[in-house]
């Protein structure tokens, strides 16, 4: 199953000369660039990890691919976003965001049916990624033998 967040997330994944593009069409629209990497890619957390600072003042995209590609060498089996943040109004509103980098397997998620009061219905989402335990969830084998879908 391939994660779709994001802008271009249906398309293949970007090259580094395609997200260069990107980050450039971003500083010429002054938005500050950060960069998040997360391996619970569920998609109500929206609390991923904030790999350094957010770039306010970088305008430079070769600094900022600079920093995915660090970022990418520190968590190669992770989920790595950019969020272009527009400061419109005073407020830090993204603008675009996009996947950079995804692990190797992508297990994808379950859908649990629950059935509450008055014959009600509920769904929820659920990673099979959060069955491993924070940092082995796309350790190769035992992200395979964890969730029964080798």
């Amino acid at each position: 199953m391939r994660l779709t967040q994001g802008t271009f997330s249906f398309l293949p994944d970007l090259t580094d000369r395609q997200i260069a593009s990107q980050i450039d069409y971003c500083i010429k629209n002054s938005w500050s660039i950060g960069i998040e990497y997360t391996d619970d890619p569920h998609p109500r957390n929206s609390y991923w990890d904030m790999w350094a600072l957010p770039m306010f003042e970088v305008l430079d995209p070769a600094a900022i691919l600079f920093e995915i590609n660090a970022c990418r060498k520190a968590f190669p089996n992770h989920y790595i976003k950019v969020n272009a943040n527009n400061p419109v109004r005073g407020r830090e509103t993204v603008a675009l965001s996009f996947l950079v980098n995804r692990p190797k397997r992508e297990p994808g998620f379950r859908l649990d049916r629950q059935e509450v009061a008055g014959r009600a219905i509920r769904y929820t989402l659920h990673s099979y990624a959060a069955d491993q335990p924070e940092g082995e969830r796309y350790d190769g084998e035992r992200a395979e033998s964890g969730n029964g879908r080798g």
